[in-house]
């Protein structure tokens, strides 16, 4: 037991995660916000490629493997920071609002939203810059869309 926490404490440091560009920290966070309630489902992958497709003009299969990259950046990610500040530094703020709104349609695309899926979203709306009515308002155009 002391061996293997010696070896894990002697290794190198783990290489830092390079900074995502706009649309990969937009899908690793959309992602995250559909890992947040512990289930990550067919439907919330379906809705991300909707998402990432509408947001950025791809292809159905090129906003897939735009996923599936996020995927693996979401999962070895530390924080959520990195990806909002990547959306924040290269996206204007009326956009930014069309991002929570596909956010949104994240969060709902199980059919129910959950205390952790709130308080992410508050987190997400914070960093990105965007009051709580604003996003209020991007969930409702979520709901009815």
């Amino acid at each position: 037991m002391l061996d293997g926490l010696l070896r894990r404490l002697m290794a190198p440091a783990r290489d830092r995660l390079p900074e995502p560009g706009a649309q990969l920290a937009l899908a690793a966070l959309l992602v995250r916000i559909a890992r947040t309630d512990g289930s990550y489902a067919a439907d919330e992958e379906a809705q991300i490629d909707r998402v990432l497709a509408r947001t950025f003009a791809l292809v159905p299969a090129a906003a897939a493997a735009l996923r599936v990259e996020a995927e693996a950046l979401e999962r070895d990610a530390p924080d959520t920071v990195r990806f909002t500040r990547a959306l924040k530094e290269a996206v204007p703020h009326d956009d930014r609002l069309a991002l929570m709104e596909g956010l949104w349609e994240v969060v709902l695309a199980d059919g129910h939203r959950d205390d952790d899926e709130e308080q992410m979203m508050r987190l997400v709306a914070s960093l990105l810059g965007i009051t709580d009515v604003d996003s209020a308002l991007a969930r409702q155009r979520a709901e009815r869309a």
